[in-house]
């Protein structure tokens, strides 16, 4: 296994145009799941100048049935995709939450693929669809992410709190950054380059306002990376030059296309699945909480410092094809054994997509803070980001002896 190595990952602000499409995508599974606990929802976002198109397949209780919207339905969706614009900050010329024009294309769900997921008297519930999921934990970071990334998103967070609050007023939402690091040994020793690609005011991007806008983002990099690693970085802020107009305006956005950033920043294989749109039947999401679940604990159990695991279904069948643990020459106990302690937690289910929904809790409006600065790595807090727990820990201890 190589242990010397240049490293980098990317993460994108929540004005991101994509960014902005998972967070609509999700405001609407959140909105669908609070009066339905057991919707069905496929829900994709486009966005681009002055426009929000909604496209894919509901199903709702008291919301969307038998073909038809229920009164107010349709209205209240316009109003959440709104407030979602709002609350990320557009209110631009090319971009903004009250002038944009929004186009409503859900429609419900096909009932071939809800004959292959709903349970019956003589099955199980099924998954939503075929493919492969990866979890990744890492004890680089304190919650167990590769540092690249995780040092990419704080940057991002930072810079939004910083945005909202009125402490950088010259900020705009759209954002990118992106941190390389070198690895001696396995660990992080240097970042060798920092990346931050940030929309502007009119007028940062020469002169005094440019070097206040560049020094403010050096100041938070520092606030975020550990001194230690910040040793001869080379910085790369708005290496285009102006940066004004962003957002849908300047680049427009769809669910979805995001899902590095999502994950673990390319430190780890991705199934191939997004997200952020879909109700936990869908295994492209539910499944990959569980192995970030899985691997976390892993990994905090003390079983390995690293761990990817990859977990398979087919649509319509409840039993997982295959589970399969890689602990990268890290792990102090084989990883056959660790599946068979995974697969024999009678508290897992087996880790049908039932099982899943059940121990997670996931049946819930929590999607829509998912939507930006990744799934992962997240604080778990209440009904919240509950795949980030390490409560498997001492089971995980017991099962392997």
């Amino acid at each position: 296994m190589r242990t010397d190595y240049l490293f980098t990952s990317e993460s994108v602000s929540e004005g991101h145009p994509d960014k902005v499409s998972d967070q609509i995508s999700d405001a609407i599974v959140d909105l669908f799941l609070a009066k339905d606990p057991e919707a069905r929802i496929a829900c994709e976002t486009l966005t681009t100048t002055q426009l929000v198109v909604l496209a894919g397949e509901i199903r709702c209780k008291g919301v969307y049935e038998n073909g038809a919207w229920a009164p107010g339905a349709e209205e209240e969706i316009e109003a959440t995709v709104r407030r979602t614009v709002r609350e990320i900050g557009y209110e631009q010329d090319g971009f903004h939450w009250e002038r944009l024009e929004f186009i409503n294309r859900l429609h419900g769900q096909s009932a071939h693929i809800a004959q292959g997921v709903d349970a019956t008297s003589n099955k199980d519930e099924g998954a939503g669809d075929q493919g492969i999921m990866f979890g990744y934990a890492t004890d680089e970071t304190p919650d167990l992410m590769p540092a690249t990334l995780y040092y990419s998103h704080k940057i991002l967070e930072r810079m939004a709190a910083d945005r909202h609050s009125g402490a950088a007023p010259f900020l705009e939402p759209d954002a990118k950054s992106q941190v390389t690091l070198r690895y001696e040994g396995s660990l992080p020793v240097a970042a060798t380059a920092v990346v931050v690609s940030t929309q502007h005011a009119p007028g940062y991007d020469e002169g005094d306002k440019e070097a206040e806008l560049h020094a403010y983002v050096k100041r938070v990099v520092a606030d975020v990376i550990p001194p230690v690693l910040l040793r001869d970085t080379v910085y790369y802020i708005n290496p285009t030059g102006s940066f004004e107009i962003g957002g849908p305006d300047g680049d427009a956005g769809l669910t979805g296309r995001k899902i590095i950033v999502d994950t673990y920043g390319g430190a780890a294989p991705h199934g191939g699945g997004a997200f952020s749109g879909k109700d936990p039947t869908k295994v492209d999401r539910s499944a990959a909480y569980i192995t970030r679940y899985l691997a976390k604990n892993v990994v905090a159990a003390g079983l390995a410092t690293r761990c990817t695991i990859q977990i398979a279904y087919a649509i319509g069948v409840s039993q997982p094809l295959s589970l399969y643990v890689d602990t990268h020459d890290t792990g102090s106990v084989p990883e056959a054994a660790i599946e068979q302690a995974i697969l024999g937690l009678s508290k897992l289910g087996g880790l049908t997509p039932r099982s899943i929904r059940t121990h997670l809790g996931l049946n819930k409006p929590i999607y829509r803070k998912t939507a930006a600065y990744g799934h992962f790595g997240r604080k778990a807090e209440g009904d919240l980001f509950p795949w980030e727990r390490l409560d498997l820990v001492e089971d995980l201890k017991a099962a392997l002896g």
